[in-house]
């Protein structure tokens, strides 16, 4: 599925030893195919061995190699920002390593390292060390990235930071906008320190006419100017930015019709319908089977009443593509059609289980062990979303379907929020719907964003209502829109509606519902925890044993009945005397 806008670039880099015996620099370009290229974008990157390592080059050539190969192996459903850190964090600590092993510092495995994304209309730069990444616009050169060095003097400095220097890497990060005609060049010390900043301007400033070639000119033009050391640039334009108008991106949008709502025993594509699982204004559900293998499985249809709304169809769309790439035993497998289609729709697998809400009508008063049983499968369906930088955004009964043995599956993305797909810009107001109100965090109704401690608080009040039938706070929270509202709301204990359920249980629950997300736990395994064992923080004082609720009365009253046994015992020894 290509979203959005393709960029088309130019790109022009050499690299040289110089005056050196080897050359420890490495440099690497890389873009990708157009449905890579949308997804996780055109990647520039420069390494610097330092030279007072040993192993500088193979640090070099290992960060330069490998980003690429890594960095488009994560999920295109991550952000750039997280897919470049976890790469650049894994190297780091396999540089250091090396370092370790070497066992003499003079052989250890470091680098400086820039590194520059390309991604829709955005730009990410990630840097470490003293190599350099400029912009020039508009006939303007600016330096983008700052230099990790120490200053001893006039003429002194030593590198602060670089890869494979500690186990601790801190890396810059920073994004900016892009436009066409935009250059980005980067190089190392042994070019941008023997070319003044107006010498690199100028050189730039000549890229209408001139662009083949240019790096390797400016190379020997350092090397003219007294370089000592490896000398290795790149220029990167953006001659386009390829944006769609909106009547282009609608027209790829509907290259597919909507299918008419069907009945069952109609079929389509080979797909008869067995039953209607689900209807709504804004999507339906059937029970299909192929009529050629028998296979059953749950086909999903938009309705018609959007088939005007492009939104909506880029959303349905989303909905197929996150199904194809989170896989979890608790979440519903995609199918892939036998046949092509000649409507939009999207297949899952079929399970033979209800909703969690008619489980939760017909189980009164549960086990409460067998609830935490099925609430763990339910926080593993929802990590698998996280580990994809996706939020479900409507966690709720009615999404989650469990068996007569109590295996859960989570359903229906329709209102998912995918890190990667947010940073590809398009030419239309995106559809950002959300869960339904009564189990959506708070901050959602106040305009804010989601985040996973929003999961938190929506996975808490699925347990809260499998637990009592009821709802944390009440009927008056679906209609919060407010800070005043909500702080007007009242959470009611959980054993109030179960008497079954123990006082620290509830004290674990109430920590998740917290209407201030940051007062709820920071994990889900935090949170799990407290749900099986009892912390005494979150319970109440009156439900805390005296030696925790208060110290000095505890000892003064156990001093007190220590001295009145005393007494007895004495008035007894005497009586008897």
């Amino acid at each position: 599925m290509v979203l959005g806008n393709v960029l088309t670039l130019s790109v022009d880099q050499y690299s040289s030893q110089g005056v050196k015996s080897r050359n420890e620099d490495c440099i690497g370009i890389r873009i990708p195919d157009t449905e890579v290229l949308n997804f996780k974008g055109a990647v520039a990157l420069i390494a610097d061995g330092v030279s007072a390592a040993e192993n500088g080059k193979e640090a070099a050539e290992t960060c330069v190699i490998n980003f690429l190969n890594d960095y488009y192996s994560t999920p295109d459903s991550w952000s750039v920002k997280q897919s470049a850190q976890k790469v650049l964090l894994a190297l780091n600590r396999w540089l250091y390593g090396q370092s370790l092993r070497a066992l003499n510092e003079s052989r250890g495995y470091v680098c400086t390292l820039s590194i520059l994304v390309l991604k829709s209309t955005k730009a990410h730069l990630f840097h470490v060390g003293d190599s350099r990444i400029y912009l020039m616009r508009g006939g303007v050169l600016d330096q983008l990235t700052t230099d990790h060095t120490q200053r001893i003097n006039a003429e002194q400095s030593y590198l602060a930071q670089a890869m494979g220097f500690s186990a601790h890497l801190e890396i810059d990060y920073r994004c900016i906008d892009l436009q066409e005609g935009d250059v980005f060049f980067l190089s190392t010390d042994g070019v941008h320190d023997f070319l003044t900043k107006p010498e690199l301007s100028q050189a730039l400033g000549e890229l209408p006419t001139r662009f083949e070639g240019l790096t390797r000119w400016m190379v020997n033009e350092a090397l003219k100017n007294g370089s000592d050391d490896n000398l290795s640039c790149q220029i990167v334009r953006v001659d386009s930015l390829g944006l769609q108008t909106a009547r282009d991106y609608c027209h790829e949008l509907g290259l597919l019709p909507f299918p008419p709502p069907l009945s069952v025993g109609q079929r389509l594509d080979g797909y008869e319908v067995k039953r209607i699982i689900h209807e709504s204004h804004r999507s339906q559900a059937y029970l299909v089977e192929d009529v050629e293998t028998g296979q059953q499985s749950v086909m999903k249809t938009p309705s018609v009443n959007f088939e005007d709304d492009p939104a909506f169809i880029e959303r349905f769309r989303h909905e197929e593509w996150i199904a194809a790439r989170v896989h979890n035993p608790h979440v519903v497998k995609l199918v892939v059609p036998a046949r092509s289609r000649s409507a939009l729709y999207y297949l899952t697998e079929h399970i033979q289980g209800v909703p969690m809400s008619r489980w939760i009508r017909d189980n009164t008063r549960p086990d409460i062990n067998r609830v935490i049983q099925i609430v763990e499968q339910i926080v593993k369906g929802v990590r698998a979303f996280h580990r994809k930088e996706t939020l479900h955004q409507d966690i709720k009964p009615d999404n989650i379907l469990i068996t007569n043995d109590d295996r859960v599956t989570l359903i229906d993305f329709g209102s998912c929020w995918i890190s990667g797909i947010q940073e590809i810009n398009a030419p239309l107001e995106r559809e950002h719907a959300l869960g339904t109100a009564c189990y959506s965090a708070p901050e959602y109704a106040l305009g804010g964003k989601g985040s996973v401690l929003s999961e938190q608080f929506s996975v808490a009040v699925v347990v809260y209502e499998m637990l009592t039938g009821e709802l944390p706070y009440g009927e008056g929270y679906e209609k919060a829109a407010s800070p005043a509202a909500f702080a007007r709301l009242t959470y009611t204990p959980a054993y109030h509606y179960n008497p079954l359920i123990p006082v620290w249980m509830d004290g674990a629950l109430k920590k998740a519902l917290q209407l201030d997300p940051r007062r709820r736990y920071e994990s889900f395994s935090e949170w799990l925890h407290d749900m099986k064992h009892p912390n005494a923080r979150l319970m109440p004082d009156h439900a805390l044993p005296l030696i925790e609720r208060n110290p000095l009365r505890f000892w003064k009253i156990s001093a007190g009945v220590l001295f009145a046994t005393q007494l007895m015992m004495l008035w007894w020894i005497f009586s008897r005397g």
